[in-house]
């Protein structure tokens, strides 16, 4: 599985909007998705000449490059550059991970919005006293386990997870 660290804070801020985050998502699918901006504004149903800037702006962060493909006229084909994208943890720490917790953030909504009526959209919440040191090591066990044992047969999902102070103090 191709994975890419992301470690420069363009490459946060390319993923700071839901629209590329989508992008990715649609260009990292499985197998070696070729599509150009206008399949892509299609497929999202957006304004290709919206969608242009967030294209090259995923371009230039390097997320995804020209595919080598046949010809579509003027129309280039992109893909993404790795199937997998993980934050150096250098990154996280230094706080420059805001834009991209947004577009999770904005991501868990939509799911919400588009799952929940059908029953396969779960969420767990739990207050816990720990450090955060030892919340994030956790939360990284878990998603290494989840790595491990995931199933190429089984649809995909997202998991998300957050670890921060209540938002109101007792």
């Amino acid at each position: 599985m191709q994975e890419l660290i992301l470690d420069k804070p363009e490459q946060l801020k390319a993923l700071g909007h839901p629209l590329r985050v989508r992008v990715l998502e649609m260009l990292g699918q499985e197998g070696d998705w070729q599509l150009t901006n206008r399949e892509l504004a299609q497929r999202l149903g957006v304004d290709p000449g919206h969608l242009h800037f967030h294209v090259r702006m995923l371009l230039k962060a390097g997320l995804i490059e020209l595919a080598e493909a046949e010809s579509r006229g003027r129309e280039k084909p992109y893909r993404s550059v790795a199937k997998v994208f993980r934050v150096a943890p250098e990154l996280l720490a230094a706080g420059g991970a805001k834009d991209i917790q947004a577009a999770m953030i904005d991501q868990v909504q939509r799911a919400h919005a588009l799952y929940s009526s059908e029953g396969v959209f779960r969420s767990a919440q739990l207050e816990v006293k720990l450090t955060l040191e030892r919340a994030l090591e956790l939360m990284a066990a878990f998603l290494s386990a989840a790595r491990d044992v995931e199933d190429a047969e089984a649809d995909k999902i997202v998991l998300t997870m957050f670890a921060h102070p209540p938002a109101q103090q007792d």
